[in-house]
């Protein structure tokens, strides 16, 4: 696992289908680039997660938004305007060009505008895939220390960072009917 600290070099590393591990609200996160099949499969081999459960989407800005999802009134989009950025993730309608390896077994896709600095330009030039940075089952890495022993393979890139303070892995809501998912 290289350690590197300019996010130009980590998002070269995500172009070129790398798995890179980085700070977020809560605990460190992975994230590849999302459109890159081998590099989604090589990720969710490495956390040992079932492909059908589906993942997070980390994007940087509102424009990166409308090509990832489906028709959402404003109406509910106030919803979402009011909590982004920040550690809230909001499901949404998927765009049908959205792969099933993103969505799982799902209609929808999950997505989220951190705050995180690193996080957030981490995803400048596109969206990418921000998953909590353990093996299935087992607790999210909150430092260096328990990400190595967790990923002692499988990790191209670690940029390290402060976790930006928040207690838990971000909440997960419906952006249609408003319930709380986790």
């Amino acid at each position: 696992m290289k350690i590197i600290n300019h996010l130009d070099e980590a998002r070269i590393y995500l172009s070129q289908g790398k798995i890179i591990a980085y700070p977020t609200e809560a605990v460190y996160g992975l994230g590849c680039d999302p459109f890159n099949h081998q590099a989604v499969l090589h990720l969710l081999s490495i956390k040992q997660r079932d492909i059908n459960k589906g993942l997070i989407l980390l994007i940087n800005n509102w424009s990166q938004l409308p090509p990832l999802i489906g028709e959402v009134s404003d109406h509910l989009m106030e919803k979402v305007r009011a909590t982004w950025p920040g550690p809230v993730t909001w499901v949404f309608p998927k765009a049908q060009s959205i792969p099933m390896w993103l969505s799982g077994c799902y209609p929808s896709i999950a997505i989220r505008m951190s705050a995180h600095p690193i996080a957030q330009q981490l995803c400048k030039a596109g969206p990418i895939i921000s998953t909590s940075a353990n093996r299935s089952g087992l607790e999210p890495a909150v430092d260096e220390q328990s990400l190595r022993a967790q990923f002692s393979v499988g990790i191209d890139v670690l940029i390290p960072g402060a976790l930006g303070g928040a207690l838990r892995p971000s909440e997960i809501f419906d952006v249609f009917s408003g319930e709380r998912l986790r």
